[in-house]
């Protein structure tokens, strides 16, 4: 079969592999969709830890085709979304809940083979079925969706407040429909490119400003009548992570989401967080939220076709990882 391997720091190639067979615990997937993430050009980069070589793509969704001994639950061709996060159910912290902090956790498309690949194995318990009817493309989305929403239960938005949201991308765009669906009066985009600021003010944004073309920390603090009460940072650069702190009201809360590059430091002020008590809270991957994502995309509660730039085979995967994000750009589809 045909997978995309990372086989060094900074080189992604398009191989001829073994198929996989689906081991005892374990599906095999045919993909029929998967997305690429932010987080994959962070892995091709060497600025998120990844094994080496590795197929990559944690974002996917696909037909079951083999079930393996000891599998429960799945007969064969069901449509299912793979929730990447293996942890291992025994260390300190998934004894206490916290599975996204495993110790010992492992990650489908980051440690293991992933969905940048015709087929992939996963054990069953990672996978939850979808309508047979939905459009895989959706599918591909649940990932992303389920570690948004884990991001909106930290930031605990109550009917009425309003939310500054940094970074335009896809999750940027997600979390704009989050917010308005769990009742922000006022949600406000910040990001650069014109196309993302109109895409967003279409899926339920009020406000959408330009940082380059105005003051935005000053913008947010006016039309909030003194800060935001939730802010979302989605960028993961050290310019939204310091002026988010800013926009953010006296007693807010501030959400780290955006995947810094490991080793970035940022200056922040400790006396401005102490008299303003804003509330730090860091949003790190999914824990127990995929099925909820799955049912989200099934009942159709989102706008994600907007989302979707452009699809493309497994022969351009390298070239698009192995670049920046072209203008206009929010989210590219795998189509194996």
């Amino acid at each position: 079969m045909k997978a995309v391997r990372l086989e060094s720091i900074g080189s992604m190639t398009m191989r001829s592999v073994e198929k996989p067979a689906a081991r005892p615990g374990e599906l095999l997937v045919r993909v029929l969709a998967a997305g690429i993430c932010g987080s994959d050009r962070h892995m091709y980069k060497g600025e998120y830890p990844t094994a080496i070589p590795v197929t990559m793509g944690h974002e996917f969704c696909g037909i079951v085709e083999e079930v393996g001994n000891e599998v429960a639950g799945f007969t064969g061709g069901e449509i299912v979304t793979v929730d990447p996060n293996i942890a291992c159910g025994r260390c300190h912290a998934c004894t206490r809940g916290r599975v996204n902090l495993c110790e010992n956790l492992t990650a489908i498309g980051v440690t293991r083979d992933g969905g940048f690949a015709e087929y992939a194995a996963v054990p069953y318990r990672q996978a939850f079925t979808l309508p047979a009817e939905l459009n895989p493309v959706h599918g591909a989305f649940c990932e992303p969706l389920a570690c948004c929403l884990h991001a909106i239960d930290k930031a605990e938005i109550r009917p009425g407040e309003s939310v500054a949201i940094l970074g335009g991308g896809v999750i940027g765009l997600l979390m704009v429909q989050l917010a308005r669906l769990a009742g922000a009066s006022q949600v406000i985009l910040i990001t650069r490119q014109l196309s993302r600021r109109q895409t967003a003010l279409q899926v339920g944004a009020t406000h959408a400003f330009d940082p380059a073309a105005s003051d935005a920390v000053a913008a947010v603090r006016d039309v909030t009548h003194g800060g935001a009460d939730v802010v979302i940072e989605c960028a993961g650069v050290p310019d939204t992570l310091q002026t988010g702190l800013r926009m953010a009201r006296r007693g807010g809360i501030f959400v780290l989401f955006g995947v810094t590059p490991a080793g970035v430091e940022v200056p922040v002020l400790p006396f401005n967080l102490l008299v303003s008590e804003v509330d730090i809270r860091p949003a790190y991957l999914n824990p127990f939220t995929h099925s909820r994502a799955a049912a989200m995309v099934a009942s159709g509660a989102l706008e994600l076709d907007m989302l979707v730039t452009k699809s493309i085979g497994l022969e351009e995967v390298a070239e698009v990882v192995g670049s920046a994000p072209l203008p206009g750009e929010i989210k590219v589809i795998v189509r194996p």
